[in-house]
């Protein structure tokens, strides 16, 4: 644990998540390294490793502070309304995760490096808000679908889950993927994040 106040610590670790963040806009996974994350702190590599272990680790980070707002989100649509229909609370969801494209990407891409290469403490502390979101959602399906017992809650949430892991590559496509999609003859239509969500969330509502 690195000396000085829980604010400066803070403040370091935001400034280190806040580099890494950057750097994915344009780079690979792969590619981003500790040293590259440093170049864009007002501190050495050697420093961020008080703080993290592993570039992994880093990117459970972001990717905890995604799932967060995640469930800021959701708590925030659940209070806001008396009702919903079913068809209502399936855009709600779709919009919410409209908003957080990098939540997504971070977890169809890179969720088993992240959590393999990380201390069991922070992954812990990233499973607390990944169970949030589950809670989140189960609370709107248990305010809006009060039809919906405890074994049909849990059969939506054991779908959708799985289901929005893969929603990332399906929309957000290259020119290179989309080149050789054409080239191989595979007549495929793109959908955009809501699109997906909203139809998934639809049905396993109906």
């Amino acid at each position: 644990m690195p000396k000085g106040s829980p604010e400066l610590t803070n403040a370091r670790r935001e400034e280190i998540i806040a580099a890494c963040k950057t750097l994915y806009k344009d780079m690979s996974f792969k590619d981003i390294t500790i040293m590259k994350i440093a170049e864009y702190t007002t501190f050495s590599r050697a420093s961020i490793y008080n703080y993290f272990e592993t570039k992994e680790e880093i990117f459970l980070a972001i990717l905890q502070k995604e799932y967060e707002l995640w469930v800021a989100d959701l708590k925030k649509l659940t209070d806001s309304a008396d009702a919903m229909s079913k068809e209502e609370v399936a855009k709600s969801l779709a919009k919410s995760l409209e908003k957080r494209a990098l939540l997504l990407k971070l977890m169809s891409m890179n969720l088993y490096d992240m959590e393999e290469n990380s201390r069991s403490e922070r992954l812990c502390e990233f499973k607390v808000a990944y169970g949030d979101s589950l809670k989140a959602v189960d609370g709107m399906l248990k305010k809006f679908c009060p039809d919906m017992d405890d074994k049909a809650r849990q059969k939506f949430l054991y779908s959708f889950f799985p289901f929005i892991y893969g929603i990332y590559p399906y929309t957000v496509v290259t020119d290179k993927q989309k080149a050789a999609m054409e080239q191989a003859g595979v007549g495929y239509r793109f959908y955009s994040i809501y699109e997906l969500a909203f139809t998934c969330a639809e049905k396993l509502l109906a």
